[in-house]
């Protein structure tokens, strides 16, 4: 039976945090329990709805914007929606937020929370290497600021935590909330992890650097990491 109660899961986090397989991850378990559920992914979106806007703060704004109104417009119907972008300021992630609830729709802002450091080590691009070297500019969480929620209504840390426990954590938010009936946790479920195993191996790498440096010390990040040399893209 389709649930009627339309919500926003709003994940933001910085690159790389596993936005795209939390969010992939939601909607199949949302799909299971009858829930029709839409994924707005920030890449996807920037490939059509967005197509042509750069990454000025304006065009991030837009961008962002028009991501909100989608939302919008399905959770009011009854779908839940899951939109999975950076949103790296937190005054336009407020504003959707209003728009979003003045239509009687729950919405909930989900920190997807990964230190640099891991993130640096997951990126198969290079682009973390290439933004702490100084090469790329604009480059959310290190050379262009990312405004972490004052306030989340969930944070899940995806260093410490495999795809199905912070899933677990917002589906428990959903259910305490009504927006989802609850299942039958007795019943026996075969899980398997989206999020790789190299991710994993590189949170006790992640702990050294923040028992060295603080936490969040860009200095030792790029003693860690220019070491390397760049691969040509």
């Amino acid at each position: 039976m389709s649930n009627s109660k339309g919500f926003t899961l709003w994940l933001t986090g910085l690159s790389g945090a596993g936005k795209t397989t939390l969010a992939a991850h939601l909607a199949r378990e949302l799909s299971d329990r009858g829930v029709n559920v839409e994924v707005l992914d920030g890449d996807e979106v920037r490939t059509n709805l967005s197509k042509g806007l750069g990454f000025s703060k304006e065009d991030r704004d837009t961008n962002i914007r028009r991501i909100g109104y989608v939302c919008r417009l399905l959770s009011r119907n009854g779908v839940g929606t899951i939109s999975a972008a950076i949103s790296p300021y937190r005054s336009v992630r407020d504003e959707v937020r209003r728009a979003i609830e003045g239509e009687g729709v729950e919405f909930l802002e989900v920190f997807v929370k990964c230190p640099i450091a891991v993130l640096a080590e997951r990126d198969v691009k290079g682009l973390y290497k290439e933004a702490l070297a100084g090469r790329l500019k604009g480059f959310t969480g290190v050379s262009d600021p990312y405004e972490k929620p004052l306030a989340p209504d969930v944070i899940v840390e995806t260093d410490r935590q495999t795809v199905e426990s912070s899933s677990s954590i917002i589906i428990r938010e959903l259910e305490q909330r009504g927006l989802i009936s609850q299942v039958d946790l007795s019943r026996p479920r075969i899980m398997s992890s989206v999020f790789s195993r190299r991710w994993r191996s590189t949170v006790k790498r992640s702990r050294r650097v923040t028992a060295i440096g603080g936490g969040g010390s860009l200095t030792i990040l790029k003693r860690l990491f220019l070491k390397k040399p760049i691969r040509k893209r």
